[in-house]
């Protein structure tokens, strides 16, 4: 693999989660072959081809109002103008509530096969897969606590 590769990979998965947070669905089918396989069932997601999957998380995410994704510990394996990608994830998320807002919090990895494309890398199959999930209730709003060192 050279460092070009790496950098571009790196970037892309970066991308994604940039383009999810965002909202920016031209930017997230930017990141995946027009008929690349996505299963997001690990978390209650839904699986199919890109184009399905892009409009079910257009709807699912309309819902939330706050997200953050963060995409780490990345590892990749190049096999000439193909590679595997493992990378971590971790994503706060926001959900109306009746007493302010609801978080959501899910971690696990994403297994990726990706494929170099005249227009750089891109996502072919992306598999979910799941580590943890937790919710806490919304917080009265207040003052933050003061910290004192």
């Amino acid at each position: 693999m050279t460092l070009e590769d790496r950098l571009e990979i790196d970037d892309l998965l970066t991308r994604y989660t940039v383009a999810i947070d965002t909202k920016d669905w031209d930017l997230l089918a930017s990141c995946f072959t027009p008929d690349a396989h996505i299963d997001y069932r690990a978390s209650g997601g839904t699986e199919g081809s890109y184009p399905e999957v892009a409009a079910w998380l257009a709807e699912i995410l309309a819902s939330f109002p706050m997200t953050q994704h963060f995409c780490t510990n990345r590892t990749v394996a190049l096999a000439a103008d193909t590679a595997t990608a493992r990378s971590y994830f971790y994503n706060p998320m926001g959900l109306p509530d009746a007493d302010g807002q609801k978080l959501l919090f899910v971690g696990g990895y994403y297994n990726d096969r990706l494929v170099r494309t005249p227009d750089g890398w891109r996502i072919s199959e992306r598999i979910e897969e799941m580590a943890w999930m937790d919710t806490r209730p919304a917080t009265s709003p207040g003052p933050s606590p003061r910290i004192s060192l």
